[in-house]
């Protein structure tokens, strides 16, 4: 019951891989510091090059939710542990087919 899966989509330079990267920073895989910087997601070199995403890249987090925060929460759950799916895809028109087979 708590898995979530989650696909960012955003046009070109809106901060998908930044959220993706503040999202992974909170689940305690990189330093919070490094989010935004870091591009986990973007794994290819010349992602890394370019500072765009071209590939979709998947990549799992587990989040432990404290009581206080789910207090208000209304949906489906079992427990306070969370296993989030995350796809970061790209938002360049020219990478549109990835975007499409990252949702299928």
């Amino acid at each position: 019951h708590n898995i979530r899966n989650m696909c960012v989509i955003a046009h070109v330079d809106h901060g998908k891989s930044t959220l993706t990267d503040s999202l992974v920073a909170a689940a305690g895989i990189i330093a919070t510091e490094a989010a935004g910087d870091t591009r986990l997601t973007d794994t290819r070199a010349d992602e890394q090059e370019r500072c765009i995403t071209i590939k979709s890249t998947g990549i799992s987090l587990y989040y432990q939710m404290a009581d206080e925060k789910l207090k208000d929460f209304k949906g489906e759950k079992d427990g306070n542990d969370f296993l989030i799916n995350l796809i970061d895809s790209p938002g360049h028109v020219d990478f549109s087919s990835e975007v499409t087979a990252a949702l299928r």
